[in-house]
Formats: C-alpha cells, structure tokens, sequence
C-alpha cells in the first residue's frame, strides 16, 4: 500500500520537525499508578487511548511496555515518520515501511544500568526504479526527527517531586 502524500498545507505528522509557527505549544502525558509499577498513561491528544505500561517480571507484570522500550519505540517511530513524510513530499512511492530498534543495556562509572545505545533498522519499501530519487531525503530526514535529535543532543529534564495523601492534601 503506498502511503498518501500529505497535501501542502497539511501539518507533518507529529515527532517530525514543523515547518511553520513557533514550535513552542509542548504537550502533557499523565501517569496514573494502576498496580506496584503498572501505570497508565494518559496522553493529551484527541483520540489517543490510555497505554498501559508496566516493568518486566520479576518486578512487574510485564503487562505493557516499560519505558526503555517506550523510547526505542519514539526514536523508531520518529525516524520512520521522518522518512515517510520526506519520501511522501519527494512523490517517491513508499509501499510500506518496517522498522527495528535494538537496545542495549550498559552500567555506567556508579553501576548504573542505563540505555547505552539504540540501533536503528528501517526497511523502506520503495520500486528500483524510485530508489535513486530518495537520496536527497536519505541525507535529511533524520535531522527533522524531533525525538531522535533530541536524544543525541540531551534533553533538559527537570524533576520536581511533592508529597501529599491520595486526596492531593499536603502531607
């Protein structure tokens, strides 16, 4: 199935780079302890279901995806998207495109286990005869991949943590 060109007022899909407006709208997830460490996750966009996410036994119940894998699957999904969206605007057909993201795990100097590095594998699947139309895009598209340009750069993450009992009073 090739994918539809977006027309040329349409939005890039999201994790893709905008091209227009100040960039700066942001966004919110909620979390919501459901179980020990099984939250549900409640995204601020029209039509978007709660997604359960949970640790791996034997410290959860493995009944979502827990966060490591919520990453490797933005950075995935991102590149993909990326792509697609380039490829679209360039008219080369895609027919369908299959992506894999490896994670590996490493200690870091205090022993920490942290995501040490994600490999990327994306499968486009393009004609022959269109493939030598796609290297302008090939050069591009990762660039115009917020998440992943996010990652390599280091986001600013600030923690703040407030305690209180379940009614939200002040403990």
């Amino acid at each position: 199935m090739t994918a539809p060109v977006p027309p040329s007022g349409d939005p890039p899909p999201d994790g893709v780079e905008q091209t227009s407006g100040s960039g700066t709208e942001g966004f919110e997830v909620r979390l919501e302890q459901q179980d020990l460490y099984r939250f549900l996750a409640l995204f601020d966009q029209d039509g978007v279901g709660p997604l359960a996410i949970d640790e791996p036994p034997p410290l959860g119940a493995g009944d979502g995806p827990n966060a490591s894998r919520l990453l490797a699957t933005a950075v995935g999904h991102c590149l993909s998207a990326s792509s697609l969206f380039c490829l679209n605007k360039a008219r080369v057909p895609v027919h369908g495109v299959h992506t894999t993201v490896t994670g590996e795990y490493q200690r870091n100097e205090r022993g920490r286990l942290r995501i040490g590095g994600l490999k990327v594998h994306l499968h486009l699947d393009v004609d022959a005869a269109d493939r030598p139309r796609m290297s302008r895009c090939l050069s591009l598209f990762e660039d115009f991949c917020v998440v992943t340009a996010s990652v390599r750069d280091g986001i600013d993450v600030a923690v703040e943590v407030d305690t209180g009992d379940s009614a939200g009073s002040p403990a």
